[in-house]
Formats: structure tokens, sequence, C-alpha cells
């Protein structure tokens, strides 16, 4: 395993992170997301992800349970705050009083004193930004959390939340969580450039694109047995990736795969490392096989005529 400093920090985070949407507490057993867990970090990945909101507090239980057994000092642990986790007024969004509740609630769950990154999950309109970041920095003071992040914000709102911070001498954000993928590419543009100028780091999601990337799925086969896609708890996001037009680059994507002698996952995962303000993918995985296979593409280095195919299929 290699690892890579978050954003501006001295925080140091493997290049591929587990996550867990859609998958502990949820589609995956309890056994078998432990063992994934356990593999995960004998190959030496030490950064974990999770949030309260998946599957309500039962990913959070997996995660904490599982990670009980090392040395807390031995590994990176994210979750987040947003989305509702109840029917009441104020059981959503950034307000300090969700921010503070969640904060605590999670920690319960994850069986710790401390996460070491928190992330806003997504961006408040109805909560003023230096409400959000104060509270943090209360919490990050009080010692219970040691990073700020952010989750899919623009780089409008990642420009707001550092200018904030500045303002009132709170700590900054380091990291940015935000979806990006061969076929997801929209942070490329302004969310990078933003975050490069101050320092912040991507941890990224769905690297391989809800299991699409991985080969799995064909025009002639778009829901194979056993795969995400006929899971109706895991694949309600797939519908958008499944179209004629993305499986034919896939294939195409395929066949460079085949032609570096190594998985389409591993050429996903090497692509999106090949960017410097990427500090680490984050994957998910239902089995220890899969953890597995996509660490190998911390090892790929793509040069730059293959980079250059690869960008001539995704056009």
């Amino acid at each position: 395993m290699k690892y890579r400093r978050l954003g501006r920090s001295g925080l140091k985070v493997s290049e591929v992170s587990l996550g867990s949407w859609l998958t502990f507490g949820a589609s995956t057993e309890k056994d078998k997301a432990i063992q994934t867990i356990e593999t995960a970090y004998d190959l030496g990945i030490n950064s974990f992800d999770t949030a309260n909101v998946y599957a309500r507090g039962e990913s959070e239980k997996v995660v904490g349970e599982a990670l009980s057994k090392y040395a807390r000092d031995s590994y990176v642990l994210a979750t987040k705050v947003f989305w509702p986790m109840g029917d009441g007024p104020n059981d959503r969004g950034l307000s300090r009083k969700h921010v503070f509740e969640q904060l605590h609630a999670s920690l319960k769950r994850l069986k710790t004193d401390y996460v070491d990154i928190y992330y806003c999950h997504r961006y408040d309109p109805e909560t003023p930004v230096d409400e959000t970041l104060r509270t943090i920095d209360d919490l990050i003071r009080q010692g219970k959390i040691l990073y700020a992040g952010v989750s899919e914000w623009t780089a409008q709102q990642i420009q707001e939340a550092v200018g904030t911070a500045d303002k009132f001498l709170l700590n900054r954000i380091v990291v940015n969580q935000p979806n990006y993928s061969m076929l997801q590419r929209y942070i490329e543009k302004e969310v990078l450039p933003v975050c490069e100028q101050h320092g912040i780091s991507q941890i990224v999601f769905s690297p391989l694109a809800q299991g699409v990337l991985t080969g799995k799925y064909s025009l002639s086969n778009r829901a194979p047995e056993g795969s995400r896609a006929t899971d109706s708890k895991a694949n309600m996001h797939m519908g958008k990736l499944l179209t004629d037009e993305t499986l034919l680059k896939v294939e195409k994507l395929g066949g460079i795969a085949k032609e570096l002698d190594i998985s389409l996952s591993q050429l996903a995962i090497a692509w999106i490392l090949r960017q410097p303000g990427v500090a680490s993918t984050l994957v998910g995985a239902t089995k220890p096989e899969q953890i597995l296979e996509n660490v190998k593409g911390v090892e790929v280095t793509l040069t730059e005529e293959v980079i250059s195919r690869i960008e001539e299929i995704l056009k």
C-alpha cells in the first residue's frame, strides 16, 4: 500500500480507502462485512469511511465493531452528518444542534472517543456556514474530531467555507469527498482547481461507477446474476450508468486493460490516482476478494500514451 498526505495537513491516508455506502449494515451480511474490513486492514488500508445515514446507523455499528480490535492510532476513521436521522425539524442539516447531537451518536455507534475526519455530507442552505464551521471547530478543540471535511460541495461553497474559516480563525476543511470516476468527471473543471489552491485533498467515492467499471456489465448483459444491478437495496442509482453509450465506452476501456494485463477496475483506480489532488480513492466491497483485486490498482502507473487513449474513449 502507498500513502498520501491529506491536503495541507500532516495526516496520511492509504491510496485506497474502504467505504460502506450501500453495503455494510445493508446489503452485506455482518460476518462478510467484518471479514472485508479485516482484509482491507491487513492489506495496509488505513482509511475507513462511513456515515450516520448509511442504513440509519447500522453501517457505523458494523465498522465500529470490526475496527475495535485494532489499535486506535493505526487507522483513520471518517463519518458524516447532514441527512435526516429522524422525523423532527432539527433531525437534519448542519445546525449546531444537529451536528453536535449526531457526532455524539456516531461516536457511540463507532465505539470510539473521536473520529479522524468529520464530513458535512452536503451543503445546508438553511444554516449559516459560520455556525456549522464554528460547531466543528469547537468539537475539534474538544478532541472529538481531528479534521474537518465536506462532501459533494461545489467550488463556490468550498471557497465560502475557506473564507469563513479564515475570517473567524476557525479550523479549515482539509478534504472534500466527491463522486469521481472515468464516467463522472464534474470536479475537474472547478472543484479540483479551487481545492488545490487552498490545500484541500479529494477522497473520491464511486471510483468504479457502482461496479460498471469492473467490466461485469455489458450491452448483452446489463444485470448479471448476483450483481448490484439485481439488488433493489443497492441499485437505485445505477440506471443512468447502464446506457448503450456508457457500456460501449466500458467495453473499449476493457480492451485497454486487457492490453496492459490488468483488470478494468485496476485501470479505473490507477486513472483516478494519476490526479495529484486525489489523496485516496474510496472503494466499496461486499466480500474480501474485491478488496484484494482493487488494491492492485495502486501499483499501476499509466503512461501518457495510455491516458490519451483513455481520453479519446471518454470524450
